[in-house]
């Protein structure tokens, strides 16, 4: 007896049917008609109106809900079936004909259906700034595989983060929205210190269950979800199980690997491996064997790399391909923090390598299985590379000539590699047009050719919508940081309005504004030459904060 974990109560008899384990209870043609008839039922719970006239048409014979209560589950060999019913299941009876002839001619339109749906597969890296890549201008880092699925994708050269940090970017990713207008603002718990002259708004500590993500809206249209690796919105109930995915393999609150990059993991989400397994390399494979299980329904494949997050580990098969090399250590002064000049550290490059490769196994793979014209493949990072800190410590990457890093907003602490693989765009093309993480939600709806109404409107748009590309323009974008960072950032909000940047940290009311057209490495303030834009800007800034019902910093009594 087989009994499928939390799908079935233990007092029901069902039975794991296997075709290759019943060959002498069971015929191949007997075993089609279950398996199209499975797959019906699994379909038939996402269509209201296809499951309603088929029930109808049941009525007559002794039970309406037959499927439902005797056919539980599908996979790629074998069928959960209620064990009476199978057996006692004869196809040479002529009710039985009439109900399956019946049965066929209604579901294979949606069968058919199923199979001209576009899958998903979402590959966000942490901390990955967008110059950690050698189509990107990287000097350093060797990514072949990441620059042969740009070379065929649709390159985004202006793509933003929702924010300087983690958890609000990972929010925005998975619902469309502003994540001040979710209400979180700092990463997940945050460490807003006591002894600074302002103290930082009180923020969540989850995603809320009551936001719609990503992965429910796919459910809802008969995806299978799959998320694996970093989640950090939340532990307990608000873990991606409970946020619409059917699988979680790693999600877990914590923000970084807690046992490293090498197993033990130290994840009650994920098993240990064998001695010497890679955390990046297991959270692929799992990954892949997910879609070599789904290969023939929908899928949403959410991989979630910890990597390259610290702790900085050098990767054992890749650290050789670095050991020749020697960059000086060059650093210049931001605020409190100071900045890397150059790409140097080695161990970094080796654990991007290792990102790259298994970049490149997910794209095999989806080759192999014959999928890759009909897969939708996200390349991006949560938020800038980690390129700034205080001093002395070691600093990961480099973004230069962008200033700042993560936990800063300019630009490169918001600055994220964006690539879109999308069957239906054109390949090799490349985008200026700036993108944001809120956008990503509508693109992928409308490409998968979804209707969904959000009950509040998305703050993104689709980035293929051909008015948007036509006029490559876009409403004004915004970020709120009003907290503390160990990158040495003071709280602080920005706003950009075409090629104009606006800057505002509240410790020092401090107004900063430069024209990105000109100017991309943000080096000359303007504020004081244009006035009356500044001050513009500064109200939009903050209208657009109010409206989204931010929380902005206070006083420290105790300062």
């Amino acid at each position: 007896m087989f009994y499928p974990r939390g799908r079935v109560a233990k007092h029901d008899k069902f039975v794991r049917l296997s075709r290759q384990d019943h060959r002498g209870s069971i015929g191949r043609g007997k075993w089609s008609i279950l398996k199209i008839i499975t797959k019906a039922y699994l379909l038939l719970r996402q269509n209201e109106s296809i499951r309603d006239s088929v029930f109808v048409h049941l009525s007559s014979w002794e039970s309406q809900s037959w499927i439902s209560a005797n056919v539980l589950s599908i996979k790629k060999r074998y069928i959960i079936f209620n064990s009476t019913f199978l057996f006692n299941l004869h196809f040479k009876s002529k009710g039985m004909r009439c109900i399956i002839i019946m049965i066929l001619g209604l579901v294979i339109p949606v069968l058919a259906q199923s199979q001209n749906k576009k899958n998903v597969v979402f590959i966000l890296v942490d901390d990955l700034g967008w110059k950690d890549l050698a189509y990107a201008g990287s000097p350093l880092y060797h990514t072949p595989h990441i620059d042969d699925l740009a070379s065929t994708s649709v390159i985004f050269n202006q793509a933003y983060a929702a924010h300087p940090v983690c958890s609000p970017s990972r929010a925005s990713i998975l619902t469309g929205k502003n994540p001040i207008r979710i209400g979180i603002s700092d990463w997940i718990p945050g460490s807003d210190p006591k002894d600074r002259r302002l103290l930082g708004p009180e923020d969540l500590h989850q995603l809320p269950l009551e936001e719609v993500t990503m992965a429910e809206i796919l459910k809802e249209n008969g995806y299978t979800t799959f998320f694996a690796g970093k989640w950090h919105l939340g532990n307990g109930r608000y873990t991606p199980e409970n946020q619409g995915f059917d699988i979680n393999i790693g999600g877990i609150d914590k923000g970084s690997p807690p046992g490293g990059y090498y197993t033990p993991y130290k994840n009650p989400k994920l098993p240990d491996g064998p001695e010497g397994e890679y955390l990046t390399d297991r959270l692929t494979t799992e990954t892949i064997d997910f879609i070599t299980e789904n290969h023939d329904q929908p899928f949403l494949a959410y991989l979630s790399f910890y990597t390259v997050h610290t702790p900085i580990q050098a990767n054992k098969e890749f650290r050789p391909l670095y050991d020749q090399i020697q960059v000086p250590d060059k650093r210049i002064p931001l605020g409190e923090g100071e900045s890397l000049l150059y790409q140097n550290n080695l161990d970094y490059a080796s654990m991007v390598t290792a990102m790259d490769k298994n970049v490149g196994r997910i794209v095999n793979n989806l080759k192999e299985l014959d999928l890759w014209d009909n897969t939708i493949l996200i390349f991006t990072s949560d938020n800038g590379g980690l390129s700034t800190l205080y001093p002395g410590r070691d600093i990961p990457t480099s973004t230069f000539p962008s200033r700042g890093g993560k936990g800063w907003e300019y630009e490169g602490g918001i600055r994220i590699p964006l690539v879109i693989h999308d069957p239906d765009q054109k390949s090799g093309s490349i985008r200026n047009e700036p993108a944001v993480h809120m956008d990503l939600l509508p693109t992928l709806l409308a490409s998968l050719e979804i209707q969904y109404t959000p009950p509040l409107p998305f703050d993104g748009i689709n980035l293929f919508d051909e008015n948007f590309s036509k006029n490559g323009s876009r409403k004004t974008l915004f970020w709120h940081f009003p907290h503390y960072h160990g990158s040495g950032w003071k709280p602080g909000s920005a706003l950009r309005s075409g090629e104009w940047k606006y800057i505002y940290t509240y410790e020092d009311e401090k107004s900063e504004l430069y024209n990105l057209d000109s100017d991309p490495e943000e080096s000359v303030n303007l504020s004081t030459r244009f006035p009356d834009r500044t001050m513009d800007m500064k109200k939009k800034l903050f209208d657009l904060i109010d409206e989204s019902n931010g929380k902005y910093p206070v006083q420290n009594p105790d300062w």
